[in-house]
């Protein structure tokens, strides 16, 4: 399998759902959607696949940006989009499905969102 140097595109969130669109249409199937905290911005990833080939959508957003849902284009994408909220705090509006923060049970509350671990400092810049 080849796989394509250019295959992640950094898009402003206004421009995400017109492009998950033009995805949906070309036959692209949705592999899945991942979050991580980076400083004091989350880079949400949202990946398809097309005949082996993977395309990369990401946006950057800071932790008070709402983020629109995908579910309406991709059904199954509510699951991931909770999992984004509950554990990182990310605000997805217009889920097909939204479970209102409890699709997960957590000790804190987006636990993602300013990680700490046993014996660790927290990262720089949190």
């Amino acid at each position: 399998m080849i796989m394509d140097a250019d295959q992640t595109t950094v898009i402003e969130r206004d421009y995400l759902i017109g492009r998950v669109e033009e995805f949906k249409k070309q036959g692209y199937r949705l592999v899945q959607l991942n979050c991580t905290k980076v400083g004091e911005t989350y880079e949400i990833n949202y990946s398809f696949d097309l005949d082996y080939q993977f395309r990369n959508l990401k946006i950057v957003v800071d932790g008070q940006t709402e983020v629109p849902s995908i579910s309406g284009i991709y059904w199954g994408a509510f699951i991931y989009e909770n999992e984004m909220h509950d554990l990182f705090g990310i605000r997805v509006v217009g889920m097909n499905v939204d479970f209102g923060g409890n699709l997960f049970r957590t000790a804190k509350k987006n636990p993602f969102a300013n990680p700490t671990f046993r014996g660790e400092e927290p990262c720089p810049g949190e």
